[in-house]
């Protein structure tokens, strides 16, 4: 499910921000952000949103700044650097502007915490992030749930949806066989001619033709994923891989159903109608299932 969530603390002159976005995805794709100096936070930090995280891609960023003056450090021997490579192309191309120190700032590794603070306060640092991740954490599930509430109502909706079809097409294929054997009957005398039908041989030529049309096994499974798949709403545990297998299974179903419906007459255009429909509802289903964990 989409969602993001942050939070911000201050600890020991640090003020630190983990933000925690996330988009659909079908399985964990995690990433993280992390500024120069907390890389060795990333395990943790990657385990944490493991232990929450099923689903989803994930965007885990951390942000920090030194509070005050005394908190600031330079990296004189960094600038030092900038400004030489500064100078140096000054000389080569004439140019008289003086070299901008505010910019010089700016440029990455010269302003940072002062030299050794980062590792004496780390520990610390590192208590205060996984609070913050955890919190972060927390706000999102909070998003995530009211997102759920809405999403489970609307897939019960799709479902309801597919049953519905799928007990219009059992009642067409009751009424339609009649209709298929006559059918079947007029082919053949316009095929024949005016020879004689045995009858024998016209109820053999229906029975293989109605069961070769038969989706009476193909409706029972349909209906029978469905039921699994309404009980997965409920909150089963690793509920979206398990929506993912029934959903490949019910378009399976209805891809059979959809091969065997007769192409021809009245009832036979309507079950054909409704498979597609059928097959509609679960694309849908298939869609909105990419968010449940």
């Amino acid at each position: 499910m989409t969602g993001y969530a942050q939070t911000q603390a201050t600890e020991n002159g640090w003020s630190l921000r983990v933000s925690v976005r996330s988009v659909n995805h079908r399985f964990l794709d995690l990433h993280v952000r992390l500024p120069e100096g907390f890389e060795p936070l990333e395990p943790l930090l990657r385990q944490a949103v493991r232990e929450r995280l099923r689903r989803g891609h994930v965007e885990v960023a951390l942000q920090y700044e030194v509070a005050g003056p005394a908190s600031v450090g330079i990296n004189q021997d960094v600038a030092a650097a900038y400004l030489q490579a500064a100078n140096s192309l000054r000389e080569r191309f004439g140019v008289r502007t003086e070299p901008d120190l505010a910019a010089i700032f700016r440029l990455p590794g010269v302003v940072g915490p002062p030299a050794g603070s980062l590792e004496e306060e780390f520990a610390r640092l590192e208590a205060v992030v996984t609070r913050c991740l955890g919190q972060a954490l927390d706000r999102l599930d909070d998003m995530r749930k009211r997102e759920g509430t809405a999403l489970r109502e609307e897939m019960s909706r799709h479902l309801g949806a597919i049953t519905r079809l799928a007990e219009e097409v059992a009642g067409l294929v009751e009424t339609a066989r009649p209709a298929f054997a006559r059918r079947l009957e007029s082919r053949l005398k316009e095929l024949l001619g005016q020879a004689q039908l045995d009858p024998a041989r016209l109820a053999q030529e229906a029975a293989l033709a109605a069961e070769r049309s038969d989706v009476s096994e193909e409706l029972a499974r349909l209906a029978s994923h469905a039921r699994q798949f309404e009980s997965l709403l409920g909150g089963a545990s690793e509920g979206g891989k398990k929506m993912d297998f029934l959903l490949q299974e019910m378009q399976r179903e209805a891809n059979t159903l959809l091969a065997k419906s007769p192409g021809n007459g009245a009832e036979g255009l309507e079950i054909t109608q409704l498979a597609l429909e059928i097959k509609s509802e679960i694309e849908k289903l298939r869609e909105q299932a990419q968010n449940i964990e």
